[in-house]
């Protein structure tokens, strides 16, 4: 079973930056749909970004522009590069992995927690 350890979040002032990294316990990051989600308190989980195995990527309507997913193959992991960050951004992050676009996402794990205010 593929695990997966996300870190890299924490508090930072608006417009500030954070990048999270997501780690893979096999070297699944180059062959793998990998995908960053978050959950805000109160509401549904929701798809920020996904990147393919051929290096396709998707955004959010709401963070485009602004985040960037890429993956390391060599480190087996898949990273996020939040900038321009808002309040409306705080919430804990997960990411996940499928073996395609048609198969379904693994379980989740612990999250990373990103707290964006002055």
């Amino acid at each position: 079973q593929v695990q997966l350890v996300e870190s890299g979040g924490g508090l930072v002032q608006p417009g500030g930056s954070l990048r999270l990294s997501c780690a893979a316990s096999g070297s699944i990051v180059s062959i793998y749909h990998m995908g960053w989600f978050r959950q805000a308190p109160g509401l549904q989980r929701e798809v920020v970004a996904a990147i393919t195995s051929d290096g396709s990527t998707n955004y959010a309507d709401s963070v485009k522009g602004r985040f960037t997913i890429s993956r390391d193959n060599a480190k087996n992991t898949v990273y996020l590069q939040m900038n321009s960050l808002k309040p409306e951004d705080t919430a804990v992050y997960y990411c996940n992995a499928r073996r395609s676009v048609w198969a379904a996402w693994g379980s989740w794990g612990q999250g990373t927690q990103v707290t964006v205010s002055s």
